[in-house]
C-alpha cells in the first residue's frame, strides 16, 4: 500500500475515534494536504537532502560522469522556476542542485541596497534566503500534487479506472523538488563563534551543504577580484570545526562542509602563524612569506617583525597596511596545502577558486592533492567573471600553436570578435566550452558544477529585451511576441500566474473546508481559462 493509502486509512481511523465531532473531515482531503507538505521543518530538509548528496558523492566516486550541477538562485521563485523547469525537461531532479551565492545576497538582497560582495550585508539575510527558496521548493510540490489530485477525482467521475490508476502512480511516485543547496557563509562573518552561530541559521533553515573560505572575515573580496587576503590554516580550521559542530548539535550528522581557498589568486595575509615546531602548519604557513633573510639585530629597523624559518631569521614583507606578502608565484602549492589540510581537519569538499576556466590547470593541483587524499573532489565556480569566449579560443590557440598549425588568420588578443564566430577556431572552443564540465569532472576531480550568478545575469537580458521592445515600436507586442507566446508554447508553467501563485490549491482547500459553499476563484469567468 502507498503512504498515500496508508494517511487515508491513518487519518480515517483518527475520525472515526473523534466522532461526530470529526463527521467533516475527509481522509482523503486531510492525507492530500499531508502530501503536499511533506517537510515540516528546514531540518526535516537538511538530513533528508544531506542523504542525497552524500549518495551523489560516492556515486561520482565510482563514476566521474556521475558528476552534479547547480545555478545560482536569488530568490525562491527563481529557484523555483528552475526545478520546475529541470522536472519539464528531464523528468527526474537527480543531481541537480541549488547554489546559494553570498555575492548576490549582497548584491541583491541587503536592506542597504547593492553592495559589494565584502560581507557588508546583513548575515541574516543568508539564512532567510534558504528558507525562502524552500517555502517556494515546497510550493511546487503542492501545485503539482494539487494538479494530479484534480486528475484523479476526474477519472474517477467519468469512471475511467485505467486513467485513475496512471494518475495514482504519479501521486504514489511523486519527486520532490527539494534538492540540496549548498549555500555561502563567506568568510564566516566574524570569529568560529560567529562561524557557528549563522552556521545553525543556515542549517535549521535547510541548508544541508556550507561553504565557506580562508578569506580574513574582516577583509573579505569577491574571488574574482584582487586585494584578497587570507588566515592561517588554524584559524580557517577552528571555523570549519565551528560549522561541524553545527551540523552535529543540530543532528545532520551527514552536512557538507565545502572548504573554499582563495590562495591562488591571494598574494597577501593579514597575520603571521604561530608556530611551535619546525614544520608545522604555522611554519609552513610561514614558509611562504616574502621577505630578506637577515644576520641580526642591525638589519632590523624600528617596528620590523622577524620570525625564524627554516634556521634563519626573515624579516617578512609588510605593507603600508600592515598587511604582509608572499613569495611570487606560491600560490599554487598554497592552494595544494590548504586543500589537504582542510580535507585532513573535517571538510568533505573543496572549491579552489581560479582565474580561468582551465581543465589542465585546476587538474594539476587536484593530482597533488589526490597523491595524499587519493578521493578529493571538487565544487567548481564556472564563473560569469570569466569571459568564457575569449578564455577558450585564446586555450585552443595556444594549443594549436604548440602543434605548428598555420595561425596567420587569427590575432590572439581580438578572438572575441565576431568576425571570427564561424571560424574553425572558434567552432572547436564552442565545443571545449559545451564539454568543459564533463572533461573537467572526468579529469580534474570536479564533482559539482555550479554557475554562481547566472540567474542575475539572465534577469538582466531579459528585462533589457523586453523593455527595448515594450517601450519602442514593438509597444504590446513587446510582450506579446517575445514573452507570453514563448510561455505558451514552450510550456512555462507560470504562464497561468494564477496557478503558478496558489489560486488553484487555495481552491482546492476552500472547497475541504466548506464544501458546496466554498467560493471560488478557478470558476467559469477567470480569464487564465485562455491557456
Amino acid at each position: 500500500m502507498s503512504a498515500y493509502q496508508d494517511a487515508i486509512q491513518q487519518i480515517a481511523s483518527l475520525r472515526q475515534q473523534n466522532g461526530d465531532a470529526w463527521s467533516a473531515i475527509n481522509p482523503e482531503s486531510a492525507a492530500r494536504m499531508r502530501a503536499q507538505n511533506r517537510f515540516h521543518t528546514g531540518l526535516d530538509i537538511a538530513k533528508y537532502t544531506a542523504k542525497i548528496m552524500r549518495a551523489d558523492m560516492a556515486a561520482y566516486d565510482a563514476d566521474s560522469s556521475q558528476y552534479t550541477q547547480s545555478l545560482g538562485c536569488w530568490h525562491g521563485f527563481v529557484g523555483q522556476q528552475k526545478l520546475i523547469a529541470i522536472k519539464k525537461h528531464f523528468g527526474t531532479t537527480k543531481r541537480k542542485y541549488l547554489y546559494l551565492s553570498g555575492w548576490m545576497i549582497a548584491a541583491l538582497r541587503s536592506e542597504f541596497g547593492p553592495l559589494p560582495d565584502q560581507s557588508m550585508h546583513e548575515k541574516t539575510a543568508v539564512p532567510a534566503l534558504i528558507a525562502e527558496l524552500y517555502t517556494f521548493l515546497k510550493q511546487a510540490d503542492a501545485r503539482e500534487l494539487g494538479g494530479y489530485f484534480r486528475e484523479l477525482d476526474a477519472a474517477k467521475a467519468a469512471g475511467d479506472s485505467a486513467k485513475a490508476a496512471a494518475v495514482q502512480s504519479k501521486i504514489d511516485n511523486f519527486e520532490t523538488h527539494v534538492v540540496p543547496i549548498i549555500a555561502d557563509i563567506d568568510a564566516g562573518f566574524g570569529n568560529e563563534e560567529a562561524t557557528y552561530l549563522l552556521a545553525k541559521k543556515m542549517i535549521e533553515a535547510g541548508a544541508c551543504a556550507i561553504q565557506i573560505e580562508n578569506q580574513v572575515s574582516d577583509e573579505k573580496q569577491c574571488g574574482h577580484q584582487d586585494g584578497k587576503v587570507t588566515v592561517p590554516h588554524a584559524d580557517f580550521l577552528a571555523k570549519i570545526n565551528a560549522v561541524r559542530y553545527a551540523f552535529l548539535e543540530l543532528g545532520v550528522d551527514d552536512g557538507i562542509i565545502v572548504a573554499r581557498t582563495d590562495s591562488l589568486g591571494a598574494g597577501l595575509t593579514k597575520q603571521i602563524a604561530v608556530t611551535n615546531e619546525p614544520g608545522d602548519l604555522g611554519d609552513l604557513y610561514n614558509s611562504f612569506l616574502d621577505g630578506d633573510v637577515i644576520n641580526g639585530a642591525d638589519d632590523i629597523a624600528n617596528g620590523d617583525v622577524v620570525v625564524k624559518a627554516n634556521g634563519k631569521l626573515l624579516k617578512p614583507k609588510r605593507l603600508a597596511s600592515g598587511l604582509f606578502q608572499f613569495k611570487q608565484g606560491s600560490g599554487i602549492d598554497r592552494v595544494v596545502l590548504d586543500c589537504i589540510t582542510s580535507l585532513q581537519h573535517g571538510a568533505d569538499l573543496l572549491w579552489i577558486e581560479t582565474e580561468k576556466p582551465h581543465v589542465g590547470q585546476i587538474a594539476e593541483m587536484v593530482n597533488r592533492i589526490r597523491e595524499v587524499v587519493p578521493n578529493a573532489k571538487l565544487v567548481y565556480n564556472n564563473s560569469p567573471s570569466f569571459n568564457w569566449t575569449l578564455n577558450f579560443r585564446q586555450q585552443v590557440f595556444d594549443a594549436w600553436q604548440a602543434s605548428g598549425k598555420d595561425l596567420s588568420a587569427y590575432d590572439r588578443a581580438s578572438l572575441m570578435s565576431a568576425e571570427y564566430d564561424a571560424t574553425e577556431l572558434a567552432l572547436e572552443a564552442d565545443n571545449r566550452i559545451r564539454t568543459f564540465q564533463a572533461d573537467a569532472a572526468r579529469d580534474a576531480g570536479i564533482f559539482h558544477h555550479l554557475i554562481t550568478l547566472p540567474t542575475y545575469h539572465t534577469a538582466a537580458l531579459s528585462t533589457d529585451n523586453l523593455a527595448k521592445e515594450y517601450f519602442g515600436a514593438a509597444g504590446m507586442l513587446g510582450y506579446v511576441e517575445g514573452v507570453q507566446r514563448k510561455e505558451i508554447r514552450q510550456g512555462i508553467a507560470c504562464v497561468k500566474h494564477q496557478n503558478m501563485s496558489g489560486s488553484d490549491v487555495g481552491d482546492d482547500h476552500k472547497e475541504y473546508f466548506s464544501g458546496e459553499a466554498a467560493l471560488k476563484a478557478g470558476g467559469a469567468h477567470n480569464t487564465m481559462n485562455q491557456f
